[in-house]
């Protein structure tokens, strides 16, 4: 009530007037006390509260008071809309009253309008809930007033309804708000209602929709409200709008509300009168749909207010909207009758309009909308309550064909299962149809056929062979009668004039079978038929024998009706589509008849039927355009083909006149190459030009393949491989080899192997060859029985320098071109690599850039690790190589010794093999019987994937390849993640869920409790962690996981490998986590600590040796992982379980190690941590302190141990305060509902000293420890302005010595970072500005300030300043300090005994960084900087600068004291060599007085 005032509150802000006047003396008095001080309400309150304290006796006195207050001065409609200010919560009346209560107090903002509806009910005779009402309507009214949307509130009125529905809410639960009465008055003033605000009535449960509908007294005007109102909402769904969840939960709960009253399950059968509420609920859904279905039917353009309104309904009919609320039956019911009114809306078109049009009809060309829709009501009713629906909607309503037709498409696209029934249903209107001669089931089943027909062969069975299979036998339908062919024949007649021309050509080329006696029916239709054929200009002599009847567009839409339909097969739409590549080829369609027929004989053996048929009753054809297609000449193979093989078949059976068949050998023997004519074996060609060398070789290749495949030739091989051995040298060019290679390295390149036009071409007819050779033997024997053919050839490749030719093709092959391989190309392959490890000995090792390892490796591992798993298609490639090659070897040389298997096999086939089977075929994750070996058998695997699944399976379940897991070619767990670090999510075969349930199987079913000796991790969590984060960080580290680019990023999330293990490794965390006990550090055992902080010491190590260039950025790249790694652990590994003990003291050693050790060298940002991993560090902080007993004491624990074991982190925290403390104070405050800790508010202050200092004259105390104030002043000094700087810094004199011998260290930090990373030279400029200041007044209070270019970390008081810089900084502080030569007063140089000492000695180590090339880490710009000052020490370069302080140290060394001379003898012994002269000059000015040895260095 005293948030914000009402419209009748005075203008000058007091208490709001409440309407009704009150008793005049009371105003009076009231008025005269205001003329004092008018206060405002607000200041009343919070006066009160600070005054005075909760009485227990004077509650009832003061609601007493405020009753008479509401009594004199109310108006309710203000009242209720009043709202109070969020600011003014802790100053409201319940909490000023009852503040001490045990109970939470009631709303009493509630209970005095309460009050005052009861006392105003009183005086006007009406009961109090007619009364509330009435009123709460009004409001209701005027928070719907001017709304920016004509069905959601704005936000300002949604905040003013949730106070009104509070209050309603109160009143309802004290029986003061009658709820009728309330929706009867809401209904009054409907046309100014907006949806929302009666949504929101339901959903704080003030009055559900259901009464609000049932309230209404004209179900017609509620229903055309509701509709209306419902489009608006369904329009705003698919808008990008800010309240779209909002709308989306308001359709979903008036949707669920209309099913369930519309839809419920058994109404009262009692009831006399039905309820007005189903017919109105059933009535809106059913003009929601119509409006739909109407508008689709006039055409929707996308983006449009219709379509969004469809879209967004269509919406409404998926099932998670009712999951759980509604019960099955009746949401059934709901989607029955939608499907049911679908097909049925305006019935307009006629059987004729759907036999001439159903091919518009198909899936691709349904809109997608209600396909979708066809989807989902699929999905709820299934399968066969889907067509038993579509059954009775045929069979006894008229229907709207269209959507009928279209309906069948989709549910034999998205349910396999449906084709069975849709065939079943089809049979039974077929029996009806020539049992009862009825003819709509006829009509009805020819419609269905020809629809699921046109979705492709993959989804249901073809017109034609429908049409055979029911009318071309004695079985069909036709035959129980005369009457049923006459029926038949009609119907078809009947047909003809709207029939397209393809069903046409079906009816003519498999004709129904009909008896001899009335074959003039037959005939009769034939002839109409031919008639209408010609009149649409559509030939008919020459179709095909196979002709396919569907034209190249129509099976372009079956593709996308593949790719558009849910469920269907990836096989399906690849045969389809390499199916609809073969269709557009120019080619005749003899052409393609005679590939098919060679097809078919080729797998039966037989002459295929329709050949047979068409040779007798198509003979024009047969003898025209078959024959010359069959018989086109050709060059014939050594070894006949299936071709050559048809060809004989025929002419056995006379169907080639003899006269044709001798005219096409005589063609063939003249086309024969000319260049292999005359070439008789061991004739070598005389070289005419670059490809005739290869003319010998091919004749030699082809009669290596024809001995190949005759056994009795077997013995001639070996001398045939000596006539290909000397003409492949012919080809090459070589003179004379001696038949071997010489052992060197190979250097290949993967990404782009590099290879000569001529050894690609000699190359490709070898691998061809090889291919071929095995094919055409495998045809005839198994591998074991086919002789040494195949090592003698890969002998032969082996022993000519023609291997590293013949290896850059095979990366060419298998690494870039895997996928496109054929089968048989697979097959030859994958035997030629084994035949390669057979020679692994005697071959030499191949390097090769990335991603290949870097060191060499066998021929044969090197192969197989060119076979990759990252994508799709490169796994199922994998899959097919490595069963082929482990079948042939399993069938060549098995049985084996033990030795000579590891010589031919190599682990990493078997464990890649292993990989992928389990990744795709869950069947092989869980234990199997081995299968007997005896049924192994080898023979070429085709193009079908399920072909390769099927072997692949069977491979894995054979024993003797069970056998060979049991030794080292098992796949580890490292092996795993190796590999599975390699694929690529986004195009992995395997869908997102899979993968994880992949992986959760991989490490928690099968690794994790495996045996380690077995590969895996004998249950320990902590062993899966420690390998999992060694071999993320190698795959990162390594050129397997760059994405084959020279510009890879080196950032972890740039990298193209399996970013979900990363996932598993969090999950894996965090159990680990909950495994170990409350007082043991998560991941840590008693004495080693947490095993990622093991991880990056050993890896740090490892690293730690090396000096050059390449080393330093390997180690920086992995510190960066190292931080990126911790970035996505729980932030408690930094700081680990308290420790048990009292108090509870939390072990943070390991972290601050790696702090000061690495990340202060690498991660740093100006003397502190990055901002992730600062606020990583505290939020671990939090966690420990939220497990503590004592979480303050906890967390001034941590921090006491960061002053002094790694300030840094403190130092971070300053320079990311601004945006720490809002998040640190907030979390603190809500968990522990306390002040912050000690040690974070001296944080606070001490960046609170420095905002101070820079923006108020006055001076206050630094707080606390004096580096730590310094390193705020020096964090907030880089960020003012240099104006402010000059200024604020001459009041340093005030501060403690320590305080600024500090902030000169910060500044001379800063100095450097601005050289190391310029950013402009204003930078540099204002950095030595800063350091001058605190210079210049360290001078003016004689404060020494050499002790920081001395410091040591054994210094107790500032060794401490080591540990918050970089190395790198530190080891270039003579350059800061030669830097500000011209800063240097000549007094301080006099005074100071050890000024020459630190001179010297800084000049000694700049001239040292100069020669050990540390010098270049500077910016060329110092020098600018300091020439745009004015005073110049160097001229914009090191050796300018080096030459300025050793002109600056000669100058200074006479005018120093004797006394500055002492202990100079231990410098010069060590850094002396560095600058002769100077240290000459030094040791002559020191001998000139023996006894300054003597002297005592007292600084």
């Amino acid at each position: 009530m005293g948030g914000q005032r009402a419209p009748s509150a005075a203008s000058d802000g007091g208490v709001p007037e409440l309407a009704m006047s009150g008793t005049p003396a009371w105003g009076a008095a009231t008025e005269e006390s205001m003329r004092v001080r008018r206060r405002s309400w607000t200041e009343l309150l919070a006066g009160r509260l600070k005054r005075q304290k909760y009485d227990p006796e004077k509650e009832q006195k003061l609601k007493d008071s405020a009753l008479h207050l509401l009594r004199s001065h109310q108006n309710l409609n203000d009242l209720l809309l009043e709202v109070e200010d969020p600011r003014c919560e802790k100053l409201c009346l319940g909490k000023l009253i009852d503040c001490h209560s045990a109970e939470a107090p009631p709303d009493h903002s509630s209970f005095f309008i309460g009050s005052a509806l009861q006392d105003q009910a009183s005086r006007l005779g009406v009961p109090v809930g007619i009364l509330s009402a009435r009123i709460f309507a009004c409001s209701m009214e005027q928070v719907c007033v001017e709304p920016s949307h004509p069905v959601l509130l704005s936000s300002e009125q949604r905040k003013r309804l949730s106070s009104l529905l509070e209050i309603a809410q109160y009143l309802s639960a004290h029986s003061m708000l009658s709820r009728l009465s309330f929706c009867q008055e809401l209904w009054k003033v409907q046309n100014s209602l907006l949806l929302e605000a009666l949504w929101r009535l339901h959903m704080q449960s003030v009055v559900s929709l259901q009464e609000l509908l049932e309230s209404h007294p004209d179900v017609q005007a509620v229903t055309t409200w509701l509709f209306k109102n419902l489009c608006l909402l369904c329009e705003q769904t698919g808008a990008s709008y800010p309240s779209d969840s909002v709308a989306r939960a308001m359709l979903a709960d008036f949707v669920q509300l209309l099913v369930l009253r519309g839809f419920q399950e058994n109404p009262d059968p009692r009831t006399v009168e039905p309820e007005k509420m189903p017919q109105a609920a059933a009535s809106i859904l059913q003009r929601m749909l119509i409006y739909a279905l109407d508008a689709l039917a006039a055409g929707l353009q996308e983006e449009t207010s219709a379509y969004r309104v469809v879209r967004g309904w269509f919406d409404m009919f998926s099932g998670h909207v009712y999951c759980g609320i509604i019960s099955t039956d009746s949401v059934k019911r709901f989607f029955s009758h939608s499907l049911t009114q679908i097909l049925t809306h305006s019935p307009v078109l006629k059987v004729s309009d759907a036999v001439q049009m159903q091919r518009e009809w198909s899936f691709v060309k349904t809109h997608t909308l209600l396909t979708t829709l066809y989807h989902r009501l699929f999905v709820m009713l299934g399968p066969e309550e889907s067509v038993g629906c579509l059954q009775e909607v045929l069979e006894t309503q008229e229907v709207h064909w269209q959507r009928v037709l279209s309906c069948v498409s989709s549910l034999v696209i998205c349910f396999p299962e449906a084709q069975q029934l849709v065939k079943d249903w089809v049979a039974r209107l077929m029996a009806c149809a020539f049992e009862s001669y009825h003819l709509d089931s006829i009509v009805t089943a020819f419609l269905i056929v020809r629809q699921a027909a046109l979705e492709g062969p993959s989804v249901f069975l073809s017109y034609a062979d429908w049409f055979k299979a029911s009318f071309g036998s004695t079985r069909g339908y036709h035959h129980c009668s005369k009457k049923a062919l006459v029926f038949l024949f009609k119907f078809l007649t009947d047909l003809v004039p709207w029939e397209a021309p393809q069903y046409l050509k079906v009816h003519i080329l498999h004709p129904p079978l009909v008896p001899s006696k009335y074959r003039t029916l037959l005939t009769d239709y034939i002839s109409l038929a031919k008639t209408r054929l010609a009149d649409l200009k559509v030939s008919v002599e020459n179709m095909g024998l196979y002709e396919d009847l569907t034209s190249a567009g129509d099976i372009a839409e079956r593709i996308l009706a593949m790719r558009k339909g849910v469920g269907a097969s990836l096989i399906c739409l690849v045969c389809l589509l390499s199916f609809y590549l073969h269709f557009l080829q120019p080619q005749s369609q003899a052409a393609q008849d005679v590939e098919k027929a060679i097809l078919v004989f080729e797998h039966t053996g037989k002459i295929p039927v329709p050949v047979m048929e068409a040779s007798i009753f198509r003979r024009s054809y047969y003898m025209s355009h078959f024959l010359p297609a069959l018989l086109t000449p050709r060059v014939l193979p050594a070894v006949p083909d299936s071709r050559e093989g048809f060809i004989e078949s025929l002419r056995r059976v006379d169907k080639i006149p003899p006269s044709l068949y001798s005219a096409y050998h005589q063609a063939c023997a003249t086309a024969k190459d000319p260049r292999l004519e005359n070439v008789a074996p061991g004739m070598r060609a005389e070289p005419g030009c670059a490809e005739e060398p290869l003319g010998p070789l091919m004749a030699a290749l082809g009669e290596l393949r024809a001995a190949m495949t005759d056994p009795m030739q077997y013995d001639v091989i070996s001398a045939q491989m000596a006539m290909i051995s000397e003409r492949l040298s012919a080809a090459l060019g070589h003179n004379k080899d001696d038949g071997t290679f010489e052992r060197v390295k190979i250097q290949l390149n993967i990404l782009a192997p590099k290879l000569e036009r001529q050894d690609q071409t000699v190359v490709d007819l070898l691998l061809t060859a090889f291919c071929q050779n095995l094919m055409a033997a495998s045809s005839f024997a198994p591998p074991q029985r086919q002789g040494p053919w195949a090592a003698l050839f890969v002998r032969t490749l082996c022993g000519h320098r023609l291997l590293p030719a013949v290896l850059a093709r095979l990366i060419q092959l298998l690494h870039h071109q895997g996928p496109n391989l054929s089968a048989s190309h697979v097959l030859g392959l994958a035997a030629l690599v084994i035949h390669l490890g057979e020679f692994k000995s005697t071959l030499p090792e191949v390097d090769s850039g990335p991603p290949a390892p870097t060191s060499g490796l066998p021929i044969p591992e090197f192969l197989y690790s060119l076979l990759t798993c990252r994508t799709r298609e490169s796994l199922l490639f994998c899959l097919k190589f490595c069963t082929a090659a482990i079948s042939y070897f399993l069938c060549k040389f098995s049985p084996q010794p033990h030795d000579a298997l590891h010589s031919c096999l190599s682990p990493g086939l078997i464990k890649k093999f292993q990989f992928v089977v389990l990744r795709l075929f869950a069947q092989a994750r869980v234990p199997h019987l081995p299968e007997d070996t005896a049924s192994l058998s080898w023979r070429p695997l085709f193009l079908p994937s399920t072909d390769w699944y099927r072997a692949a399976l069977s491979l894995w379940r054979r024993n003797n390849f069970q056998e060979l897991l049991k030794e080292e070619f098992r796949l580890t767990y490292r092996d795993w993640l190796q590999l599975e670090l390699e694929v690529q999510p986004g195009a992995d075969v395997l869908s997102d869920a899979e993968r994880q349930d992949f992986h959760q199987w991989a490490i928690h079913e099968h690794y994790l409790p495996q045996p380690s000796s077995l590969g895996g991790c004998s249950g320990d969590l902590e062993v899966a962690c420690t390998i999992l984060v060694s071999e993320l960080m190698d795959f990162y580290q390594s050129s397997r996981s760059y994405d084959h680019s020279e510009n890879s990023d080196l950032v972890l999330c740039s990298r193209t490998g399996n970013g979900d293990i990363l996932s598993r490794l969090q999950e894996m965390a965090v159990d680990l986590e909950l495994e170990q006990g409350p007082t043991t550090p998560h991941g840590c055992s008693s004495t080693q600590g947490h095993f990622l902080f093991r991880i990056f010491h050993k890896r740090l190590q490892a690293l730690a040796d090396s000096r050059d260039v390449t080393s330093s950025l390997r180690r920086q790249q992995e510190l960066l992982m190292c931080r990126r790694l911790l970035l996505r652990l729980p932030p408690t590994v930094l700081i680990g379980n308290l420790q048990a003990g009292q108090p509870a003291t939390p072990t943070c050693e390991e972290f601050f190690q790696l702090v000061n050790s690495e990340l202060r060298n690498c991660c740093c940002h100006g003397g502190a941590l990055t901002h992730d991993i600062t606020v990583h560090f505290f939020r671990g902080l939090l966690s420990a302190c939220l497990r503590s007993p004592d979480p303050s004491l906890t967390a001034n624990l941590i921090l006491t141990q960061c002053q002094t074991k790694c300030p840094m982190i403190l130092t971070s925290a300053l320079l990311w305060w601004s945006s720490l403390e809002p998040v640190l104070c907030s979390q603190w405050r809500r968990c522990f509902q306390s002040a912050l800790p000690r040690e974070l508010r001296r944080l606070q202050e001490a960046q609170q000293f420095a905002s101070n200092f820079l923006s108020s004259d006055s001076a206050s105390p630094a707080p606390h420890l004096p580096w730590v104030s310094a390193a705020a002043l020096h964090f907030a000094v880089k960020e003012a302005e240099k104006e402010i700087i000059r200024r604020q810094l001459k009041r340093l004199e005030c501060e403690t010595e320590e305080l600024l011998v500090s902030l000169l260290f910060f500044s001379l930090m800063g100095l450097l970072s601005s050289h190391l990373t310029p950013d402009d030279t204003a930078d540099s400029l204002k950095a030595v500005d800063i350091c001058a200041e605190v210079l210049s007044c360290l001078e003016r209070k004689k404060v020494s300030w050499l002790v920081l270019f001395q410091l040591t970390e054994t210094d107790a008081k500032l060794g401490h300043l080591l540990r918050l810089a970089p190395d790198q900084h530190t080891r270039l502080l003579p350059f800061a300090f030669y830097s500000l030569l011209s800063y240097f007063s000549e007094d301080t140089i006099i005074r100071e005994v050890d000024f020459l000492h630190v001179a010297a000695d800084m000049y000694f180590k700049l001239v040292q960084l100069f020669v050990d090339g540390k010098t270049r880490s500077t910016s060329p710009q110092v020098g600018r900087s300091l020439q745009l000052h004015g005073q110049s020490c160097l001229q914009g370069n090191p050796v300018e600068l080096i030459r300025e302080a050793r002109l600056f140290l000669l100058q200074l060394i006479p005018q120093c004291p004797k006394q500055s001379f002492s202990n100079m003898a231990k410098l010069l012994a060590s850094h002396g060599h560095y600058d002769p002269e100077v240290s000459a000059t030094l040791l002559s000015r020191q001998q000139a007085d023996p006894d300054l040895y003597q002297e005592p260095h007292l600084f």
